[in-house]
């Protein structure tokens, strides 16, 4: 799991969870066009890139009761988006599971 630098007591410089926002309404134009082409993941697209998109909707979830170790749950819980992580490792395991 990824550290974030997680606020200590007495830290001064905590850290920061999301996009700030009053940060980003702040920036010129300018400022961010130059972020992006710093950014070596940010690619222009074409209509090419988009020709073969497809809008997915996801299926809406079910709740369920699971019963699960307690270390596990804790391990999971050190961050945010644990029941997604989880969704997605069970996911993976039926595909890799899936008869053809």
């Amino acid at each position: 799991m990824r550290d974030h630098g997680a606020k200590t007591k007495g830290s001064k410089l905590a850290a920061r969870k999301g996009t700030d926002w009053g940060r980003l309404r702040r920036a010129s134009a300018a400022s961010i066009r130059k972020g992006i082409e710093a950014d070596p993941d940010a690619r222009a697209t074409d209509a090419e890139f988009w020709k073969s998109a497809k809008v997915v909707v996801p299926a809406p979830k079910e709740i369920v009761t699971m019963r699960l170790d307690a270390d596990l749950l804790r391990w999971f819980r050190r961050e945010r988006g644990y029941q997604t992580r989880i969704n997605a490792i069970l996911r993976a395991y039926m595909k890799a599971h899936e008869t053809a």
